[in-house]
């Protein structure tokens, strides 16, 4: 299929964050672009405002005739729009080129030389940082990333066509659509196992990606999987090492294959942030891009959006928003935070975020959780899934040591908040906990 020759591209869920970047890239290459979600969302309106037809009730009648034409019109679609959707439905009966969205960023990706970074954990936070540092090195790159980035206010860095930075997901075996030419493999920790079973076949499936990796392959050290490697302090080849915090900057060396530079600055928190750093230098750095001018690209890098995005940050409150929604990322959340603020009292927030996912990493949740001096919980996310019996955040919080904690409505949130004398105020979750923190902001701060 000749991409050129496409007219129309049709997305079903067309407001999950990759699925809104390839459509922003598809409308950006001068195709007429509409599609379905759910609900409205700041993505949506973000698409409408470029021009894009979205609707958000699951009926054919309200799909444009010119998108009904299938020898001009392509339809892609994401994972978590069950097979039992009418729009699905009716392009797959009626002889349509109808792909998943990995499928898709596949194709686009194809002819392209490809650097993919894969993780369960930092794949969007390092390839955020990799697209930046291209941008900036003036590589005429077209970066897909799986967040919102603070420079340029999009999922989409828009570029050339003959280099692309891509999120190698993991969800649904996605990632083994992509010919990637430079990989990274950030973490392995088990997720997804309502996809994958057990721990050991989704290791094997990253092991399936890393063998369709043409050229270097770069993993977090420690990893079963050859590579060139990276980490802090370790025997790797990418090394980062003497790590300090001055002005509430990370600075640190890295001693290289062959070279070594001083004082690389990241204004990110956490040494979770110093890894994924370094992981996108060492892809920058294996396609070509100098060390002194990656550092320099480094300076200008403001984060990304629900990646420990300060909402507040006075001397007497902060309000940190962040994605975190597995127990690893949890416990990279609270170390940073205890780090920033070693003697502030701290309020978790905390959206459970699939019945499923709740259910197979219950402990490490609890434990996780339990490090907050309080700590509320929301009604699980479900996302795609249906209810699983007897699995809700109560049977979560039962699990969890700690004295102050408690459920929580949404409609009750800022209440039990304001309840509090927590200095520190942390949101976390991958659900709609998101379009609840301008509301606590808005609250807190008046009380605060």
């Amino acid at each position: 299929m000749n991409l050129k020759k496409i007219h129309n591209v049709y997305f079903i869920g067309i407001g999950g964050i990759g699925m809104s970047a390839i459509a922003n890239y598809f409308k950006s290459n001068g195709k007429n672009v509409a599609g379905y979600d759910k609900v409205s969302s700041d993505i949506t309106k973000s698409l409408q405002n470029i021009g894009i037809e979205i609707h958000f009730e699951d009926t054919v009648n309200l799909i444009s005739s010119e998108f009904k034409n299938n020898k001009n019109t392509i339809v892609v679609y994401t994972p978590a729009i069950p097979k039992s959707h009418s729009e699905l439905e009716y392009f797959s009966e009626n002889n349509f080129n109808v792909f998943k969205r990995a499928e898709m960023l596949g194709k686009i990706t194809k002819n392209t030389i490809c650097l993919a970074v894969a993780g369960t954990h930092g794949k969007t936070t390092t390839s955020t940082i990799l697209g930046h540092i291209l941008k900036e090195a003036n590589v005429n790159a077209t970066a897909f990333l799986g967040g919102i980035s603070e420079n340029y206010n999009s999922n989409l860095i828009l570029g050339g066509s003959e280099i692309s930075v891509v999120e190698a997901d993991e969800f649904d075996r996605s990632f083994l659509q992509l010919a990637p030419n430079i990989a990274c493999i950030t973490s392995m920790d088990a997720d997804h196992l309502d996809i994958y079973g057990n721990h050991s076949e989704l290791e094997k499936s990253f092991k399936d990606f890393a063998a369709k990796v043409s050229d270097t392959l770069i993993v977090r050290k420690g990893l079963p999987i050859k590579g060139i490697t990276y980490g802090i302090n370790e025997n790797a080849d990418f090394n980062a090492k003497n790590l300090e915090i001055k002005d509430g900057v990370y600075v640190f060396d890295v001693q290289t294959p062959s070279e070594y530079i001083k004082n690389i600055k990241i204004n990110l928190p956490g040494k979770h942030n110093v890894l994924n750093t370094v992981a996108a230098l060492a892809m920058a750095n294996s396609l070509g891009v100098s060390l002194p001018v990656i550092a320099k690209a480094l300076l200008t890098f403001k984060g990304i959006k629900r990646r420990f995005s300060y909402k507040i940050k006075t001397e007497n409150l902060v309000l940190i928003d962040d994605y975190a929604h597995h127990p690893t990322e949890i416990n990279a959340v609270v170390d940073s935070v205890k780090e920033m603020y070693p003697s502030k009292k701290i309020i978790g927030i905390f959206q459970p975020h699939l019945y499923s996912r709740t259910k197979d990493f219950a402990n490490d949740f609890a434990t996780s959780l339990a490090r907050f001096d309080e700590l509320i919980l929301l009604d699980i996310y479900p996302a795609r899934e249906l209810p699983i019996e007897g699995i809700t955040s109560k049977w979560l919080l039962n699990k969890i040591n700690l004295d102050n904690k408690q459920i929580s409505s949404k409609e009750n949130l800022v209440n039990n908040i304001l309840k509090s004398n927590a200095e520190i105020i942390v949101m976390l979750g991958a659900g709609d906990i998101g379009e609840l923190v301008d509301v606590i902001k808005n609250n807190v701060r008046v009380e605060s």
